[in-house]
């Protein structure tokens, strides 16, 4: 990668579970998350787009890329205090966040339990776990898939399972697989993962994070339909929205994405009021827009019906507090 510093790597122990973590570049601390599976060297695109002002902060979750798989069930929780824990063990006392797909829900964990850690938040391509929209059956099914990464000829019979987006983008860009299958999640690390946030909701507590959040979404993304990212928007109090045009769920990994300059710019101004992102994206600011959303998007039964109960149960509570 042009232009990017030389990564520094470690393996990093953070209570009872091992992390391989890389940091790369110079600046104010960006702390990216990655989703479900992911490893650290699928982050190319960003760390380039960010390294004029940026120190990133890369791991791979337990079970996933060069990490131990860990010893028990983890929940967004368990994950949530294990980044805590590192970013002390690494002597970071405040960083910004990207939050990538199930690395989204430990980034509004994290923002819930240690705000004063986070200056400033995006969350990409995630949701807000139960009482969110459900993806097609066809991304549901590929995310039940690790296999997929174990072998080159699983996961590219299984690509036209993709949205066109990210088709195109694997396409375009073989290196990202690549990263993909040379370091595949282990089973046990996967699982656990997709139980974690199977089991997970921010919903009864997201209106208390007051971190600035600027939430972007792929308006092809099938797996996490956009519908989510105008929920994350209404709810957070203080964000902004941005749907990319003609971007699947993959998009912050495409060099090519209109994302990684807003992200950038989002990141790098010294004030919220000096971001041009921050200006120019959506304030989601009435119920019309949030249900409008929901009800234009089809969403896998039974999940979509049950997790439409589950936000009026939410609403409910809410009402009567």
């Amino acid at each position: 990668m042009t232009g990017v510093a030389v990564p520094r790597e470690r393996m990093l122990r953070s209570r009872e579970l091992e992390l391989f973590v890389r940091e790369r570049g110079e600046g104010r601390p960006l702390l990216l998350i990655n989703g479900l599976g992911g490893n650290v060297d699928m982050w190319d695109a960003v760390e380039e787009r960010v390294s004029t002002f940026a120190r990133t902060i890369a791991f791979d979750c337990p079970g996933c890329g060069r990490s131990p798989a860990p010893r028990g069930p983890v929940t967004i929780g368990r994950l949530a205090t294990m980044v805590s824990t590192a970013l002390d063990e690494l002597g970071y006392e405040q960083v910004d966040v990207l939050g990538f797909s199930l690395g989204g829900l430990i980034a509004q964990q994290l923002a819930h339990d240690d705000e004063a850690r986070i200056r400033r938040l995006a969350l990409v391509a995630t949701a807000c776990g139960w009482g969110s929209m459900p993806g097609s059956r066809e991304a549901l099914t590929l995310l039940a898939m690790p296999f997929r990464y174990h072998s080159r000829f699983l996961y590219d019979q299984t690509r036209w399972l993709l949205a066109p987006a990210d088709r195109d983008l694997l396409e375009r860009t073989p290196e990202l697989s690549d990263s993909r299958l040379k370091y595949p999640p282990s089973l046990l690390g996967y699982m656990t993962q997709l139980w974690a946030g199977a089991l997970w909701s921010s919903l009864p507590w997201l209106s208390s994070v007051k971190t600035p959040t600027l939430v972007v979404h792929g308006d092809g993304d099938r797996l996490i339909p956009p519908a989510n990212a105008v929920q994350l928007a209404r709810h957070l109090p203080v964000s902004r929205l941005h749907i990319v045009a003609n971007e699947g769920h993959l998009l912050v990994f495409d060099s090519e994405s209109a994302a990684l300059p807003r992200l950038a710019d989002f990141f790098a101004s010294p004030t919220l009021d000096e971001s041009e992102t921050w200006a120019t994206a959506t304030a989601v600011d009435d119920n019309a827009t949030l249900e409008r959303a929901f009800a234009e998007t089809p969403g896998m039964e039974p999940y979509r019906t049950l997790s439409s109960a589950f936000r009026r149960a939410v609403q409910r509570l809410t009402d009567a507090a």
